[in-house]
């Protein structure tokens, strides 16, 4: 057998692509945002934040990263269609949607309301549900295949003990949409998976990282079940997403990849 012919220097390419970023505002959106707009793509970043929004709007045009803001939330069918409207009228189409947004809302089952379980729902589940049918009715008009990457956690794998029965499920469901579409979506060269993160250094996260005896405690606690010995840092989610986003993934879909550290190995 001969040497594979293998172009390495273009597996991971992505120059020139369309992409949405949705909840780009938020810790993972920014690292979306950064790791894709440097690697030449063409964005869409959405939120529902305008103040936060048009801040990141700035900073990717200081950045000469190509991007055009959406002040919109994937509330409805309206919604996304008007997203991906957007990203067609600037970009001439749409090759990769990543969606970053996301909600918690802790509390034992018992003292939780049903639409506080709802609203969960809503922001986690039904937004990615509906983003990724008008995404997805737009790849395949298109015709030339395309990267769907979703936020899940290791939550979606792992219970917890402090409340969590809203997030868990609704990061379960993401799991179970990755796998499903995957499914779905292979005979269009359509590909669908998730990064599923556990704690990476950001502005909800940075009280872990702090030198006081609480943070210290819990940090110390939660280390001795991440095999790496460390907590996560933004880079730990760009080499995955990279990945995701580019043809080195082709023959990979339905996948849920643990940036975790090895957490949910043990």
């Amino acid at each position: 057998m001969t040497l594979p012919a293998i172009d390495t220097s273009a597996l991971f390419d992505v120059h020139g692509k369309s992409a949405i970023v949705v909840g780009a505002t938020g810790a993972f959106g920014k690292v979306v945002c950064a790791t894709l707009g440097r690697a030449g793509v063409r964005l869409v970043v959405t939120a529902g934040n305008a103040a936060e929004l048009a801040t990141l709007a700035d900073e990717l045009a200081a950045a000469g990263i190509t991007a055009i803001a959406v002040n919109t939330r994937p509330n409805t069918e309206a919604d996304c269609d008007a997203i991906v409207a957007a990203a067609v009228q600037a970009h001439g189409g749409v090759d990769i949607l990543v969606v970053a947004a996301g909600v918690n809302d802790v509390a034992p089952i018992i003292d939780m309301s049903h639409e506080r379980f709802a609203a969960v729902m809503r922001a986690n589940v039904d937004g990615a549900w509906l983003i990724a049918q008008a995404v997805g009715k737009q790849m395949i008009a298109q015709g030339t295949g395309g990267k769907l990457v979703f936020t899940s956690s290791a939550r979606g794998k792992l219970g917890h003990p402090a409340g969590y029965s809203a997030y868990c499920t609704s990061k379960s469901a993401i799991d179970g949409m990755t796998k499903a579409l995957g499914c779905e979506w292979g005979k269009y060269g359509i590909t669908v998976n998730a990064i599923a993160p556990t704690v990476f250094r950001s502005p909800l996260t940075a009280w872990m990282f702090a030198d006081d005896d609480k943070a210290i405690a819990v940090r110390e606690g939660f280390l001795a079940r991440v095999p790496v010995g460390r907590l996560g840092e933004p880079e730990d989610l760009a080499g995955p997403l990279l990945f995701l986003t580019s043809r080195a993934s082709d023959f990979h879909t339905g996948h849920i990849i643990y940036a975790d550290g090895g957490y949910t190995a043990g």
